[in-house]
């Protein structure tokens, strides 16, 4: 969700991870539970969810992209993308700033 425009159950069980549906589906629950994410009906199609961070979620945002940084530098087996890598790198108070504005 953090860097990617998916924010339904189809939409984020179609990433790249290929993550079984009951383990999707078991993370987001916790993830609401924790208070990192919030559910809501999309307005435009009732029978869909939305997922979306929540300030608490959002204010992670630091620490994933450090953990990603050092992954990247750290193991190569990594499977961050370089771009992203490079991102970071370059641009991590925007990113940081871009999630803050996407649940204000």
């Amino acid at each position: 969700m953090i860097f990617t425009s998916k924010r339904s159950f189809s939409e984020l069980q179609s990433s790249d991870e290929h993550i079984s549906t009951n383990i999707l589906s078991a993370r987001l629950v916790q993830l609401e539970q924790d208070g990192l994410i919030h559910k809501q009906v999309d307005p435009a199609d009732k029978r869909r969810k939305i997922y979306t961070l929540t300030p608490k979620g959002v204010d992670l945002m630091p620490v994933i992209l450090e953990m990603i940084r050092w992954s990247g530098k750290h193991d190569s087996a990594t499977n961050a993308p370089q771009g992203l890598l490079d991102r970071i790198a370059k641009e991590r108070d925007e990113l940081i700033e871009e999630s803050r504005h996407a649940v204000e």
